[in-house]
């Protein structure tokens, strides 16, 4: 009798340390990703940034300093956060793009229907977060860049997502929504003008709301807010192709510039053309993460008033390292460089309640492949054993409880190789020596230490060697894989 009056209290310890599994309420999701923001754009670290519901995040949550993605550009890195699988597992591990706008050509309707921009997607094999969740009784909605395909089978409808207004392509016009002139917004499967001429950020803002309205008090949601701020816009024109689009609101809440255009002979092969200039154009990029911020702080404001704010895990993230007017100090590089500063990013996670501590900075390496695995683990829902996850569980690690799971992680662009062991970290570009750097003591990754310790190379190299064999060996995916 003791021993079973033992083991009840025990099993009722167990159950009441993890919220979903003792019959409480599944805690709601509310996943935010930015586009292209830099390592140092947030308030809390950069005076020069209004960003004040992004630093009430980190006020209230964990900062994450040594948080990665799987790609330093948009595509591959989405389809690695939404499915918890490398790029190069998961099929898309390349841009799902065309190439001749950025020389100034517009593609003809009919053209463009042909084109791997349009036809290009996600291999429809591969199960995504929203898959899981929903199968777990969660409400799923995603309102902004999708760019995993626009071809109906490719779809957020198709992926698990109750509902989807956005963009499907790697960028668009803030106003006219149109990708170098063609347009690109959908609402579920269907291409949509209705809101030409209005912002985007604030048609995202619109519709998260409008969601978070229709979901019952009882009803789990997962909610996906994937800005395209701050990208750079996708427009022909030069003058506003070379910065970011902000409504004058926001433009006016930072300095004045002057001047703020200025002539380039030979703009990308085609002459002289009007471009915005440097300090220009980081103002734009600081109004957009501020419009964005907004957006963000109306979404945490609606939860506050449907008293569901303290039930909702909140990240956000940049999709990947920053660009164009953004600062991604102390670290070396940019978006789509194996450098950190193409990779490694900043991530905010607020869970009150005791699930993590408020104003924690966490260095623990993590990455975008442990939120599959994590947010499943705090929803109650199921893995599928059929399918391999690269990432891991880090709620420990988020809570301080642990040291990470993860010890290694590594990124390929074509030619352009990055691997993370430890400490360590390998860069290989194109078909130069491959180079060596303690991120422990060197995190600008100045002082390259191949010569000085070859051995600590071959065995970095070693482990690329065996990642590319567990690639190379798992079950092949489109859309660039041959098979």
């Amino acid at each position: 009798m003791m021993k079973s009056r033992f083991l009840l209290f025990l099993t009722a310890c167990i159950l009441c340390s993890f919220p979903t599994l003792a019959g409480a309420r599944q805690p709601n999701i509310l996943l935010i990703v930015s586009d292209d923001q830099g390592y140092n754009d947030l308030g809390v670290l950069n005076p020069d940034l209004i960003t004040p519901h992004l630093d009430r995040i980190a006020r209230e949550g964990v900062r994450l300093t040594s948080f990665y993605v799987t790609w330093p550009a948009c595509t591959p890195s989405r389809s690695g956060l939404l499915s918890g699988r490398y790029p190069q597992r998961n099929g898309v591990y390349d841009m799902i793009r065309n190439e001749a706008p950025d020389y100034g050509y517009k593609y003809r309707p009919a053209e463009y229907e042909v084109t791997f921009e349009r036809i290009g997607g996600m291999d429809v094999r591969e199960k995504l977060l929203p898959q899981y969740l929903k199968a777990a009784g969660y409400r799923t909605a995603i309102y902004g860049k999708w760019d995993l395909g626009s071809l109906q089978r490719f779809l957020p409808a198709s992926k698990g997502f109750d509902d989807f207004y956005g963009f499907v392509n790697t960028g668009i016009d803030y106003f006219t929504h149109e990708r170098y002139g063609v347009p690109s917004m959908y609402r579920n499967f269907s291409p949509t003008q209705e809101d030409k001429g209005t912002y985007c950020t604030d048609l995202f803002k619109r519709e998260a709301l409008r969601f978070l309205d229709e979901v019952g008090n009882e009803e789990p949601f997962f909610l996906y807010l994937p800005f395209n701020a701050p990208h750079s816009s996708s427009a022909l024109e030069s003058d506003i192709r070379t910065t970011v689009q902000a409504p004058d609101e926001y433009k006016e809440m930072y300095p004045p510039v002057d001047p703020e255009y200025r002539t380039v002979e030979n703009y990308r092969g085609q002459g002289a053309a009007r471009v915005v200039t440097p300090a220009a154009r980081q103002r734009d990029y600081r109004a957009a993460v501020t419009c964005m911020d907004a957006a963000i702080g109306a979404v945490l404001k609606k939860l506050e008033q449907q008293k569901k704010l303290e039930n909702t895990i909140v990240i956000f993230f940049s999709d990947n390292g920053g660009s164009g007017g953004a600062d991604n100090q102390p670290l070396r590089g940019h978006k789509s460089q194996m450098w950190e500063g193409g990779i490694r990013v900043p991530c905010l996670i607020r869970w009150p309640a005791g699930n993590v501590p408020a104003g924690a900075v966490s260095d623990e390496f993590l990455t975008s492949l442990e939120l599959v695995p994590s947010l499943l683990s705090a929803a109650g829902a199921e893995r599928d054993s059929e399918i391999v996850l690269d990432g891991y569980n880090w709620w420990d690690a988020v809570r301080g409880q642990q040291p990470s799971p993860r010890t290694e992680m590594f990124w390929q662009r074509r030619d352009d190789l990055a691997a993370r062991v430890g400490d360590y970290k390998l860069v290989r570009l194109g078909d130069k020596p491959d180079q060596l750097f303690d991120l422990s003591r060197d995190l600008s990754e100045k002082l390259d230490l191949s010569k000085e310790r070859p051995e600590l190379l071959k065995q970095m190299q070693e482990h690329v060697d065996r990642w590319h064999l567990q690639m190379q060996a798992a079950e092949p995916r489109g859309p660039f894989r041959d098979f």
